[in-house]
């Protein structure tokens, strides 16, 4: 028996995802937690160690950002079988995982000598991203929420923007005060000391109705229960999950490329330290786009809001490229940033709209698995281009075109399917 308004009913007690009690909300913190470390030193912190490792070692940003693209090539085959990893370990062994790798990767990173040292760096970074970041999170809430998921989903993920805010200017500093390398271990520990606690004290096991025998996400049993590999399948056939698939994947090119070459874009214009702020500023915006759309999310179209963002974001870059006015710098700054923390955050909404809640986890971790192995490319096409023309404004128009083209391309729906 289901409560149309509450959720479904175990044990004759109607679990109230709404209420404060609920347990599932502090769930949410630890993923914010997670979410800001992970995205914090696997994310935003790239864009620092390129341009640290630029002045420390004299490498070009093509080799750097190719280690970054091997970084995201091999985080995102891992990623896709977060779906199964959680199965199998629970959520509380696949996040204190993570956390300890992106530890150990962050700490081994700023002690690096020869590019061989950075790729076995980010080979840790990369278990620990594919443990702790989207696909993890998502998974992870799926298994307290069905009603509130996607609003759960979006107060966890400002964590990533987070890591940008705070972890960014943060690291900045620490690196001009003490060093590189005794940063990235002081940075380690602050991840271990404060994650790891709270996953020990507030994840625990999902409530049990969100746990049948075959299938973790299925919200009420189906007649014929379809396979992991069955759900994999009917998705590949499906218009509908390419075009949320291809177009997210072509602007988180555009959007991982630009921020992971944001500070060396910036530095020569306004300096390391205003570069960080600027960097903060985007990431602060993410916060505020992301927390503005979820007042909205369940009643807006999201296909139309993504091509709106992905517009927006390629003209703030147009706009960068043409002026080294910093006023002008930040402000197209913060434009971009508005729609960064959504377009991490849309696909999984359009997923769990288009397609049945009981392919939910396995369908966001093989779209965020497929944008990953992407995007991966991005950094590195930017840094080859950069190499090439000798300056930021031909790959900063050809991610500004993949922007446009996708805008189109997310508006393309097909049949939705959904649950019966």
């Amino acid at each position: 028996m289901n409560s149309p308004d509450t959720g479904p009913v175990v044990d004759e007690k109607i679990i109230d995802e709404t209420s404060i009690r609920y347990e599932g909300w502090p769930i949410v913190g630890v993923c914010f937690l997670v979410a800001t470390f992970a995205w914090g030193a696997g994310f935003y912190g790239q864009g620092v160690y390129l341009a640290e490792l630029q002045r420390l070692h004299g490498w070009p940003a093509s080799l750097i950002s190719t280690a970054t693209t091997g970084y995201y090539l091999f985080s995102a085959a891992l990623v896709v079988f977060v779906s199964e990893a959680i199965r199998t370990l629970g959520p509380r062994r696949l996040l204190i995982g993570g956390i300890l790798a992106v530890a150990a990767g962050t700490a081994l990173v700023g002690q690096v000598t020869s590019p061989w040292h950075l790729y076995v760096a980010y080979a840790l970074i990369a278990f620990g991203w594919a443990g702790t970041s989207l696909a993890a999170i998502n998974n992870t809430l799926g298994l307290w929420f069905n009603k509130r998921r996607g609003m759960a989903i979006s107060l966890a993920l400002n964590g990533a923007s987070c890591g940008g805010v705070l972890g960014v200017p943060l690291l900045v500093a620490a690196i001009g005060k003490f060093g590189f390398p005794a940063t990235s271990i002081g940075a380690a520990l602050v991840i271990v000391l404060l994650a790891i606690p709270a996953i020990l004290i507030w994840v625990g096991q999902p409530p049990k109705r969100l746990l049948p025998p075959v299938d973790a996400f299925a919200v009420t049993p189906a007649p014929a229960v379809q396979s992991i590999a069955q759900m994999r399948r009917g998705a590949f056939g499906s218009l509908s999950f390419w075009t949320i698939t291809v177009p997210f994947a072509m602007l988180m090119i555009a959007q991982v490329g630009f921020i992971v070459h944001q500070i060396s874009f910036l530095d020569p214009i306004m300096g390391r330290e205003r570069a960080g702020i600027a960097v903060a500023l985007m990431t602060a915006m993410a916060v505020v786009g992301r927390v503005l759309f979820g007042f909205v999310v369940d009643r807006m179209d999201q296909r139309k809001a993504a091509a709106l963002s992905a517009i927006s974001q390629a003209a703030a870059l147009i706009v960068m490229i043409n002026t080294r006015n910093e006023v002008t710098l930040f402000t197209a700054s913060a434009v971009f940033g508005f729609s960064v923390g959504n377009m991490i955050t849309l696909p999984t909404l359009i997923v769990q709209r288009e397609f049945s809640a009981a392919a939910f986890g396995v369908l966001v971790s093989l779209v965020t698995a497929i944008c990953q192995f992407t995007y991966a490319f991005g950094p590195g096409i930017v840094g080859l281009l950069r190499d090439i023309f000798g300056s930021y404004a031909v790959p900063f128009y050809a991610c500004a075109a993949l922007q446009m083209i996708a805008a189109a391309i997310v508006l393309v729906r097909g049949k939705a399917l959904r649950a019966n």
